[in-house]
């Protein structure tokens, strides 16, 4: 059999995949023996019977003499997509399916219906349940669990998971538009302002962070068997987090560790970050909580800010009158210090959510802590080993569209 150098060429690549089957490689070593042996030594050479590589013989001729006949010109992707498909098995007609399409349907019906409406008192099908009930309205008379599991799958259904989702109540859907873009946009020129001297900072809370000891050593992972943590611990109390985290550099500039969250935390925390540029600009990318917009916050700001005039009385008048006022305030665009909140249901929108999943992943998840103090430790020299080696700059690509379910 003579193969041309461009059909051997991607014989070899298929063979060569990562994703490539043992019963593809052993096909593919049948077709290129051939190109140099005959149907004895190509048996013997890949460990199969003669009659297997005549098979084989047969049809890759038949494919070669298709490919003549059609007489067109193929890309590579072409033709090595239909090589990858002459190497697979025909398909076989099997037996007889058992149940008709019409008994499929009405058992896929079941199982779309909720179960309390055939007076079953939980809340998923399983297999089993399913076969039950199709047995009791005669779909059928002896559907087993494995089969009813088998048509599902067929149907592509999964009973037995869910994933949350939510319908946000957006009560001015302008607005919220406005929001979401405006925070968009300040992550689009994240950099740009930085080399301006302008600071984007992602900051929120990440509180209830456990000292968590296991209460013996872990197995190390070995060669077939993956690393086991110790499922017992004792606690040794929580901490709270606030980190800042700079968009444009991708680096947390900033982080306060203690054991509340309460106004002055927060607004400590924002002191200490203004500390590194007092004369610079500040735009504070936070949620709607009711410390990013307290009286001790409002107070700090004005205070960089200068003359600003009276700032009211809290609950009475003034800026200082209500949590609304207090937030205009924070987010006037005219300020060289201010705030921009995320609308309700979009924590999503800040930056730093994605820094506190690194941090879940690369140490909460797996790590044993003796003590606060050895918690408080390990979270700052994170945060330095991470500005040192992980820190980047987040490609962000939402622009505002609305998203709709």
């Amino acid at each position: 059999m003579d193969l041309c150098p461009q059909f051997r060429f991607l014989l070899l690549k298929l063979g060569n995949r990562q994703t490539a089957t043992r019963r593809e490689s052993r096909r593919i070593d049948i077709i290129l023996s051939l190109a140099s042996g005959n149907f004895s030594q190509t048996a013997t050479a890949v460990g199969v019977c003669r009659a297997t590589v005549t098979r084989w013989y047969d049809r890759v001729s038949a494919f070669a003499g298709d490919m003549t006949a059609r007489d067109v010109a193929l890309k590579p992707e072409q033709t090595e997509k239909l090589l990858l498909q002459l190497l697979q098995d025909k398909p076989r007609s099997g037996s007889p399916g058992r149940y008709t399409p019409e008994q499929q349907c009405a058992i896929i019906g079941i199982a779309l219906e909720k179960p309390e409406k055939c007076n079953r008192p939980i809340t998923e099908w399983t297999a089993r349940e399913l076969a039950d009930e199709a047995n009791q309205r005669r779909i059928t008379e002896k559907l087993s669990p494995r089969t009813a599991g088998r048509i599902l799958a067929e149907a592509d259904l999964k009973p037995h998971l869910v994933k949350y989702w939510e319908n946000p109540k957006i009560d001015d859907p302008l607005q919220h538009e406005h929001q979401v873009k405006a925070i968009c946009e300040v992550y689009a020129q994240a950099v740009s302002a930085y080399a301006h001297g302008t600071h984007t900072i992602s900051t929120d809370e990440k509180t209830g962070i456990q000292a968590l000891e296991r209460i013996h050593p872990d197995h190390d992972m070995e060669p077939g068997k993956v690393a086991l943590l110790e499922f017992e611990y004792r606690r040794h109390g929580t901490l709270c987090l606030i980190p800042s985290f700079e968009v444009a550099t991708g680096r947390i500039t900033q982080a306060t560790i203690g054991p509340t969250r309460a106004e002055e935390d927060f607004t400590n925390h924002v002191r200490t970050t203004l500390a590194q540029d007092p004369n610079g600009t500040w735009i504070f990318i936070a949620d709607q909580l009711n410390t990013h917009k307290s009286e001790t916050l409002v107070r700090l700001v004005a205070e960089h800010l200068g003359e600003v005039g009276p700032l009211g009385e809290k609950g009475k008048h003034g800026i200082l009158q209500s949590m609304e006022s207090r937030a205009q305030f924070l987010a006037d665009p005219s300020h060289r210090i201010r705030f921009l909140y995320t609308p309700k249901h979009c924590s999503w929108l800040n930056q730093v959510e994605i820094w506190f999943s690194v941090l879940v992943r690369k140490l909460l998840r797996r790590a044993s802590f003796v003590s606060l103090e050895d918690l408080r430790h390990r979270l700052l020299a994170f945060i330095e080993y991470f500005n040192r080696t992980m820190a980047k700059v987040y490609k962000w690509t939402y622009k505002g569209k609305v998203l709709h379910a």
